[in-house]
């Protein structure tokens, strides 16, 4: 699946359901649903500056494509997360690197979260691009 593909199913869930009471709720259940992050990638080095809440987030190879892993302290950021791991994660560094990610607009995320929320999602945004970068200098 590419990452507009999986964009359009984002904003197709979404879609479905108007209230944001609901829509936070659909959050809080990806969430939920998301595999904890291994103890052993819960550093310092993997925690996200900009985020008010504790945002942690690995990266790595897997055959020329990089696979995110995330977690958080706080319930709705970790769905947060979630969604940009489902969205981005298993594609090539010039794929991510190269992707206009429209779902947030489109979900109304952005104009429904608070500032300090907007700005941890800003950051995760630009934390798993750097990695793209990172990984595509490396030729990895």
């Amino acid at each position: 699946m590419t990452i507009n593909e999986a964009q359009d199913e984002v904003i197709a869930e979404f879609g479905e359901v108007e209230d944001w009471m609901d829509r936070y709720q659909m959050l809080i259940d990806l969430g939920s649903e998301q595999q904890p992050l291994d103890e052993k990638y819960k550093t310092d080095d993997n925690l996200i500056d900009g985020c008010q809440s504790r945002v942690w987030l690995h990266a790595e190879m897997r055959d020329g494509k990089l696979h995110f892993d995330a977690e958080s302290d706080a319930l709705i950021v970790k769905g947060i997360a979630a969604l940009l791991v489902r969205v981005l994660s298993d594609h090539t560094p010039d794929e991510i690197l190269g992707s206009d990610l429209y779902f947030i607009d489109r979900i109304g995320l952005k104009e429904h979260l608070s500032p300090t929320r907007s700005n941890g999602l800003l950051a995760m945004i630009k934390q798993m691009r750097l990695y793209a970068m990172a990984f595509k200098s490396k030729g990895e």
